[in-house]
């Protein structure tokens, strides 16, 4: 009868290492996916990163472009208006003249 209950505890014994044995496995290939999951993600990371740099100098190629289209317009006004000007004084002088 001890020689049963032995062998009933060993038993025990064999399947809950073997539960434990089974735990550590699943454990482990879950590590493995999480871990393919975070090397996934940071590959996405570093390439939204590299996304997000070269929109940085897309913008400030933009600031840039409009800045000086802001000055050549602001040059096309000086411009204009020092041709208004003329053209008031030349429509003067035309009017003031005797016909």
């Amino acid at each position: 009868m001890v020689a049963v209950g032995f062998d009933v505890k060993v038993g025990r014994l064999e399947s809950i290492v073997e539960q434990i044995g089974e735990a550590v496995l699943a454990t482990t290939e879950t590590i493995e996916r999480l871990g393919d999951r975070v090397e996934n993600l940071s590959g996405q990371i570093e390439e939204q990163g590299k996304q997000i740099k070269q929109q940085g100098y897309q913008i400030l190629a933009l600031c840039d472009a409009v800045q000086t289209l802001a000055e050549t317009q602001d040059d096309s006004l000086q411009k204009l208006s020092q041709l208004t000007q003329t053209l008031d004084r030349l429509m003067t002088m035309i009017q003031g003249s005797p016909e």
